[in-house]
């Protein structure tokens, strides 16, 4: 009887074609000594494994960290203080720590942390857009990471932040949802119509000022101004049921009001107010508002009743870049009425809103045949004294 032949042993290192390299498995695996002591690092393939031992050849001989991806995010989401003077807060914190363990670490759990590479980043995204997840919360999933690896790259475990510069795909109908839709005017009329009356001072107020949701439940007595020059202070907001300071400093902004709102809200301010600290538009209990339980019991339901159940929040923000444009404002103005950081996010975000094409062309027989020397127009004196393109010429 002839012996049972001895299986390979899966932890075995076997040489391949490239010196420094193995395989291990299904992987293969780079060793190399730094300092003295022996390294090595997993890959999923040849060329991988090739492309990193040719890095590492070209000077970049410094170890990466062996921590693994989860246990390196559960220290960073509960021990990141921010990037900038302005600290981080915790409802940020929030928003990082959501996107990362929904859809990160499902697929990156057992991963080593420095083994992300761009390559899996972009693979990621595209399942999750396969899968039905919106380009939005894409968005959010990209900056949590790209944050947590730009804490990484500052600390020198990891070489480079491999979520930079990959692109999220887009999905069918995404060109429609980037572009923000406002109500026309009759949309507006309509959907101010259906809500019950005692919500109908907010709603109006939304498209009025351009407020984001959060800050107009934010909005105090303190900060409404109803003299001879009225105007809403923006200065704070409510989020998640906490009164916090703005994002930016491009957020803090003064909103000029209509004489018809400012009327509206002196009404209101007579028959509601509280006292200076309380809110504009306060709950059945005192407090502040909660978005979702108006959005879900109030704007939710009349936006259906006519037909336009897309609409949320962000619509009225929307319609009041549209009703600025269409009055004539530029986009340094309606930049700072919404509270944008730059004239050019309003300009890339708001471009629709603007004449399609190139326009009509009609205003240039006045603006050309109005100028001294335009062609056909009739010669005045300068002009007559004016030397000929010959004589200038050099």
């Amino acid at each position: 009887m002839q012996p049972e032949p001895t299986r390979p042993d899966p932890r075995r290192l076997v040489k391949t074609k490239t010196p420094g390299i193995y395989r291990r498995g299904g992987r293969y695996v780079v060793v190399w000594k730094h300092r003295g002591r022996q390294h090595k690092q997993s890959f999923r393939t040849y060329s991988e494994a090739r492309e990193a031992k040719g890095r590492r050849q070209s000077g970049e001989r410094r170890p990466q960290s062996r921590i693994g991806f989860e246990d390196y995010f559960r220290q960073w989401i509960e021990g990141y203080a921010g990037r900038t003077e302005r600290g981080f807060s915790e409802t940020t914190r929030v928003e990082y720590r959501r996107p990362i363990e929904q859809h990160a670490l499902p697929r990156w759990r057992g991963w080593n942390f420095a083994a992300v590479e761009p390559g899996d980043v972009r693979e990621l995204f595209a399942a999750l857009a396969a899968a039905g997840v919106t380009t939005s919360g894409v968005k959010k999933l990209r900056a949590a990471l790209s944050v947590m690896y730009a804490t990484a790259v500052e600390d020198g475990l990891v070489r480079s932040n491999p979520v930079h510069g990959v692109r999220i795909p887009q999905t069918n109908g995404d060109d429609e949802h980037r572009r923000p839709r406002g109500l026309t005017r009759g949309e507006l009329g309509v959907l101010l119509g259906a809500l019950p009356e005692r919500w109908s001072l907010f709603f109006e107020l939304l498209p009025h000022t351009g407020l984001r949701v959060s800050e107009a439940i934010g909005l105090t007595w303190r900060h409404v101004e109803l003299g001879e020059r009225p105007r809403v202070l923006v200065r704070e907001q409510v989020y998640r049921g906490k009164r916090r300071r703005l994002k930016s400093d491009h957020g803090r902004r003064e909103i000029p009001l209509s004489a018809g709102m400012a009327a509206r809200l002196l009404a209101h301010r007579r028959d509601s107010y509280r006292g200076e600290d309380r809110p504009v538009f306060a709950s059945t209990a005192g407090g502040p508002l909660h978005p979702s339980n108006v959005r879900n019991r109030v704007l939710a339901p009349a936006a259906r009743s006519v037909g336009l159940g897309w609409v949320g929040f962000h619509t009225f923000r929307h319609t009041c870049a549209s009703l600025l444009f269409e009055a004539g404002k530029d986009v340094k103005q309606v930049q700072e009425w919404l509270g944008h950081a730059d004239p050019g996010f309003t300009l890339r975000t708001y471009v629709h809103l603007m004449d399609d094409g190139l326009g009509s062309a009609d205003f240039l027989d006045a603006a050309v045949r109005g100028n001294p020397g335009a062609t056909e127009g009739p010669q005045t004196a300068a002009s007559a004294a004016a030397p000929s393109g010959a004589e200038t010429a050099l």
